[in-house]
């Protein structure tokens, strides 16, 4: 890699706010069951950033994900960030770390941790993620503005600009996706994504803002950049067609969809090629899930058939 970075800064640190004790509770109330009332009470808000590499050309699928989030809480905030890559079938997890910072009045903003480093231009933008330790380097760098940017109703906004992966002094070109939003802590399920491309034609975004469960009709929205051009599906209909049992979690996840637009402008299927999935902690029957899947399949629009390959992300409670 060994690229000067001095068009930007590497970012360090961020300045915390001052948090001032509880008032007004009685004085015999153990801190122990103070804190346990405060966070039941205030359960926070939990902020995602997400970045999304993936090559345009190429045989073998090749992506890179960093995705974060930071959970306010009283008296500081939660942040968790994981770092994976796939190629073809095979999926490596080089990254993934928690901790807690001070409470901050930006808790929005990425910190970096450890191996975890950031490089960061003018305005706070985000031009490098960067993990380094010992002879293990790898870098995903974003390039220029935002080819199209994308709101949803939620207050979500996805971005895609040109990007490039440094692994080994090797450079991949591609694009990445950057995605935000933000929810309340006490919402069980965020709602599904994926990233699908086919080459520098047709690039599109899936989302279910609402977590609503599968099947239900309009629950996903659909932006799509066609041949250059913002096309936008406010009511799409994902279908899961093929499931398969992940006992780790005891629940079944999806291995094949369905997409429809209810102004049947947009049909398409896609399915896994493979998978990193992950059982979370909990008292049961059934554990929470959080699956990447590397997916391939056809989208159609105005009469034309486009092969896509790219990434889906699946969570459940």
């Amino acid at each position: 890699m060994n690229r000067p970075l001095t068009s930007a800064l590497v970012l360090i640190a961020a300045a915390a706010a001052a948090c001032g004790g509880p008032e007004g509770q009685p004085e015999s109330q153990p801190p122990e069951e103070e804190q346990a009332a405060a966070a039941t009470a205030f359960r926070g808000r939990i902020y995602e950033r997400n970045f999304v590499f993936t090559t345009l050309t190429g045989d073998t699928a090749f992506v890179v994900s960093w995705l974060m989030s930071a959970q306010t809480r009283p008296g500081g905030v939660v942040r968790q960030a994981r770092g994976l890559l796939a190629r073809g079938i095979s999926w490596e997890e080089f990254y993934d770390q928690t901790w807690t910072t001070p409470p901050t009045r930006i808790p929005w903003r990425i910190l970096p941790n450890g191996p975890f480093r950031l490089v960061v231009g003018d305005g706070d933008v985000v031009e490098s993620l960067i993990y380094s330790e010992g002879q293990r380097q790898l870098e995903l760098e974003v390039l220029g503005g935002a080819l199209i940017e994308w709101t949803g109703v939620r207050g979500q906004v996805y971005r895609l600009m040109d990007g490039a992966a440094y692994i080994s002094d090797q450079r991949v070109a591609g694009l990445v996706l950057d995605m935000s939003r933000v929810h309340g802590a006490d919402v069980e399920a965020q709602g599904d994504w994926g990233l699908l491309v086919s080459g520098d034609s047709l690039q599109v975004i899936l989302a279910n803002p609402a977590a609503s469960p599968p099947g239900t009709t309009g629950g996903y929205r659909l932006w799509a950049r066609l041949d250059y051009r913002d096309l936008q599906w406010p009511s799409v209909t994902v279908e899961w067609v093929d499931v398969s049992a992940f006992q780790p979690a005891r629940q079944d996840i999806p291995v094949s969809w369905t997409v429809t637009s209810d102004d049947d402008e947009v049909t398409a299927d896609f399915q896994v090629q493979s998978a990193h999935v992950e059982a979370g902690e909990g008292v049961g029957p059934l554990l929470p899930v959080d699956a990447l899947f590397l997916v391939v399949g056809t989208f159609r629009t105005e009469g034309r058939a486009f092969p896509v390959r790219g990434l889906f992300r699946h969570t459940r409670p």
